[in-house]
């Protein structure tokens, strides 16, 4: 991904400034469009999983855009490419199934594989990035907390013990 791309998704104030989510929703668009006809309007089912799988993507990439940690939003996204990628193959399937030409389908398929290549490469700048008010850790430890603002202080030293009273009468041995 080039280094412009990356500067605009750093800087991202909602998710429809996401390249990722403005294709995957010109894609939702385009399928819309291409079941309003054609024989595919008999095949309730195949037109559902089509307009859920393409409908989703873009839904899923604002949600994740929501979920303010990076974490949260790299989930999100590895589902919309699984939305995705469903409807590339539900795609197919209307071509098998004769709803669609070869000629209908490729563009949104090329769309649907932008969209993924670019919902890729914002899940691995997401990698790097820490949410707002957050310190980087240095080494990802699962159970680890990550700490935020500035490093707690060193609690104090114990108190030395006490040295033990001195017995009034010495103990001699047995």
């Amino acid at each position: 991904m080039c280094d412009a791309a990356v500067a605009r998704m750093a800087g991202a104030r909602s998710p429809e400034e996401l390249i990722a989510w403005q294709l995957a929703y010109e894609l939702k668009l385009r399928v819309y469009a291409l079941l309003k006809t054609g024989p595919i309007t008999r095949d309730a089912k195949l037109t559902d999983q089509l307009r859920s799988a393409a409908g989703a993507a873009p839904r899923l990439i604002a949600e994740g855009f929501g979920r303010y940690l990076p974490g949260d939003f790299a989930r999100y996204l590895r589902t919309a490419n699984g939305e995705l990628h469903e409807t590339f193959d539900a795609l197919r399937d209307g071509v098998d199934r004769g709803y669609f030409t070869q000629d209908q389908v490729v563009p949104l398929q090329r769309l649907s594989k932008r969209a993924s290549k670019a919902a890729s490469g914002l899940i691995k700048y997401l990698r790097t990035s820490t949410a707002p008010h957050e310190t980087r850790r240095r080494h990802s430890r699962r159970n680890e907390p990550v700490r935020s603002g500035p490093a707690p202080e060193p609690p104090e030293p114990p108190e030395p013990d006490p040295e033990p009273p001195e017995p009034d009468e010495p103990i001699e041995p047995a």
